[in-house]
């Protein structure tokens, strides 16, 4: 009878380390498939072609390309309003046949980032609306068109759904049971409006929750959507580089699949970063591919006020990061 040589100890390490590979990409598979929503930034409504309208609609175009409310007065950006006609690449019809203005992106980008302003991703989280209790039909559809209307003016996708949030306690349920249901009808993130529906004029108490965010704040339905958007948009500082590339991030500390899950969601929360794909999951470190705005340096400036996820240095190719739950 033959035997088989017993495994070697780091056969049986490598083994083991494929086992939790394994199953770390199977606890975060739906949260590395996030990609956000194509936003049409520099289509813009318009009711005429003249000059000062299209001015305007540059206007529009700005705060949704940098995602702040201030682009449309920012004197660095003056000059961009005042010379939006020759942005213009055509004209066209929208979705309900209204006309518009299609302005050229490529070139009104450059002109962001040489004024020193930073650009806002165009593909967006797509978030889910959810008002609870749940109105009555006539002031639902009232709601859901200033939601969808302020959504527009400031360049974030969503979509105003029944949903449950609470459980069968009527407690509000947690985010990952809520991100969960976002994640099985396309949402990245759920944006919920607490309140009494028969008080028209009392605030709402909003929470967010999303990819390594959970924040709450009160007030009016506009103040839902403007302080998501304030909170995705990027924090850009005059004269980075908004270019795009790939890091080697490596993040010590992990040691239970709940931080695995946690990691992701925090770098994918991180603003400027397009996606975090895992590479390697090594004992107690995962290795990602992180392609963000900015390369090694803009990770670190986007996550130098981030309590988790602390930087520690760089070698061999990786930036070093460590994970304090």
């Amino acid at each position: 009878m033959i035997r088989r040589a017993a495994p070697k100890k780091h056969e049986l390490q490598r083994r083991a380390h494929a086992c939790v590979l394994a199953a770390v990409l199977a606890l975060i598979a739906p949260l590395a498939v996030w990609a956000g929503r194509p936003v049409r930034v520099y289509e813009v409504d318009v009711a005429e072609r003249s000059g000062t309208a299209l001015q305007e609609a540059m206007r529009q175009a700005l705060v949704r390309a940098t995602g702040r409310r201030e682009a449309a007065d920012d004197p660095a950006l003056a000059g961009i309003i005042a010379d939006a006609p020759k942005y213009v690449s055509g004209y066209g019809t929208g979705p309900r046949g209204e006309s518009q203005v299609i302005f050229d992106g490529a070139a009104v980008q450059s002109a962001i980032t040489a004024a020193g302003r930073s650009v806002w991703d165009g593909d967006r989280p797509f978030t889910l609306v959810v008002l609870d209790p749940p109105r009555p039909r006539a002031q639902a559809e009232g709601a859901r068109a200033e939601l969808e209307r302020i959504a527009a003016a400031r360049g974030l996708p969503i979509s105003l759904i029944p949903m449950t949030v609470n459980d069968a306690n009527g407690k509000p349920l947690p985010a990952e049971p809520l991100l969960e249901s976002a994640q099985r009808v396309g949402g990245d993130e759920v944006l919920v409006g607490r309140g009494d529906p028969a008080a028209a004029d009392a605030p709402l108490q909003w929470t967010l929750y999303g990819r390594g965010i959970s924040e709450s704040w009160s007030g009016p339905l506009a103040a839902g959507i403007d302080r998501t958007v304030d909170r995705l948009v990027p924090q850009g500082t005059p004269g980075v580089s908004q270019a795009e590339s790939d890091v080697r991030a490596a993040i010590d500390g992990v040691r239970t699949l709940n931080d695995y899950a946690t990691v992701t969601r925090l770098l994918q929360a991180t603003p400027g970063v397009r996606r975090a794909t895992l590479l390697a999951a090594e004992p107690q470190s995962l290795v990602f591919m992180v392609t963000v705005r900015g390369g090694a340096s803009g990770l670190e400036q986007a996550l130098a006020g981030q309590a988790h996820l602390v930087h520690t240095g760089s070698s061999a190719g990786r930036t070093l990061f460590r994970y304090q739950p």
